[in-house]
């Protein structure tokens, strides 16, 4: 129990922190990539405004007075193998291009992310991702200078581009580097959560064992008295003539609460020695035919179940071997058939039947009773448990038949699971390995 306690601790830790690391990691990214777009807007932003000045030569000798000039304000700044500038006019039509972006039609003013175009039908290259921020060049403060009143008329435009092959590859290395050291992180995490788990759920593990402990030596302790008791009540009643009347129920009363707490503590004795590490050698295997171990158990409830009229069958049409405790798998089987009988209603049917599927032997219980709800099987073997509708405790049992017949089905390396819908019925399968396959 504690085992799978602690790796669902492990991995409930693990996700969470999983879930931090990635959140971190997210926000760290687009951190870091806001920042270079940002400082790459600016260097784009500058080129195009210092190359703004040269709009009117440029649109006066095209692309031509780009080759004759050597020395231009922006050279210093322009790098031709990532850059490229272009000026339109105030249609949008290019008048200039200077660089080797070929990039895509169409602008907005400021910053933009585009596609290149190839440059001839037979380039194979896939298109690369290029920046490129627009600004609008107006005339020139001379021309305003004659008539400072007038508006300043739009002369075109200017677009600075450079390609995000260096950010990319240094997002790529930035992702790497996340993601190699969220998984150390996320390993070390791991193993720091294993030994912390391990501390933790030790106290509670002792604890635990200490109530079974308790447990076992207050069942042990209470059989005594409780014998006392049943045997005098026993003796009582065997002479009624010296009981008065008006005790003669009360007497029932006391045998019936005798009787119930002796179940009881057995109930519990047993379930804490199979839980003990010394349960194997507690155990009196033998290989037996279930077929028969069945007949017998179905033969010993079936007065029980004609009493509620309730009909009882055993399905059962070849005989099955499995090594085991008779006694704890004879008991493991009449506690689920005595269920069955006590949840279905007068007039139901409870089908008990056997089969061979490749390494096991499979038993069914399936009875027409009141059903248990979907959310509540999970709760079915644990100890106590009632639901509020399909197990009251006016039906009687003392809620640990379902456990010890848990705990003797693991006890001999079998399964057992419940199939069930309230008002239809339930259906209990065990599942046990065969006596050919079991390991003594």
């Amino acid at each position: 129990m504690f085992e799978g306690l602690r790796w669902r601790l492990l991995t409930a830790q693990l996700l969470v922190m999983a879930s931090i690391l990635a959140s971190f990691s997210l926000g760290a990214y687009l951190f870091f990539s806001r920042n270079l777009y940002q400082q790459l807007d600016k260097k784009l932003q500058t080129l195009a405004q210092a190359a703004s000045p040269s709009y009117a030569a440029v649109a006066a000798g095209g692309e031509e007075y780009l080759t004759r000039v050597n020395e231009v304000p922006w050279r210093d700044i322009f790098n031709r193998d990532s850059q490229s500038l272009e000026w339109f006019d105030a249609a949008g039509n290019r008048l200039a291009y200077y660089g080797t972006l070929r990039l895509q039609p169409g602008f907005v003013i400021g910053p933009q992310t585009l596609q290149t175009q190839p440059r001839s039908a037979q380039t194979d290259a896939s298109p690369e991702s290029v920046r490129t921020f627009t600004v609008s060049v107006f005339e020139d403060k001379t021309t305003l200078a004659i008539a400072p009143d007038r508006e300043p008329v739009l002369q075109g435009y200017l677009r600075a581009s450079q390609s995000l092959q260096d950010i990319q590859s240094a997002q790529r290395q930035l992702l790497l580097g996340l993601g190699t050291g969220g998984t150390l992180a996320l390993g070390l995490i791991g193993i720091g959560g294993l030994w912390l788990t391990q501390r933790s759920l030790k106290p509670v593990e002792q604890s635990f064992n200490q109530l079974k402990q308790f447990t076992a030596d207050a069942s042990h302790e209470l059989r005594g008295p409780l014998t006392a008791i049943k045997t005098s009540i026993d003796v009582i009643q065997n002479h009624p003539e010296r009981i008065h009347p008006k005790d003669a129920k009360k007497l029932a009363a006391i045998a019936s609460a005798t009787s119930q707490m002796q179940h009881l503590t057995e109930d519990l004795l047993l379930l804490a020695r199979m839980e003990a590490p010394s349960t194997a050698g507690l155990l009196q295997p033998e290989q037996f035919c279930l077929q028969l171990l069945l007949q017998n158990v179905v033969e010993l409830l079936e007065s029980s179940a004609q009493v509620k009229a309730i009909q009882l069958g055993l399905e059962a049409p070849q005989p099955v071997s499995i090594l085991g405790d008779r006694r704890q798998i004879s008991r493991l089987y009449a506690n689920l058939i005595e269920n069955a009988i006590r949840y279905t209603p007068a007039g139901g049917k409870v089908q008990v039947s056997l089969s061979k599927r490749l390494r096991f032997a499979v038993v069914q219980v399936t009875d027409s009773g009141i059903g248990i709800d979907p959310a509540d099987v999970p709760h079915v073997f644990d100890r106590f448990w009632r639901a509020d509708k399909a197990r009251s405790r006016k039906i009687g049992g003392s809620g640990l038949g379902l456990a010890i017949c848990q705990a003797i089905a693991k006890q001999h390396g079998g399964k057992i699971k419940v199939r069930s819908r309230l008002g239809v019925g339930s259906c209990f399968q065990v599942r046990l390995p065969l006596a050919t396959l079991t390991k003594k």
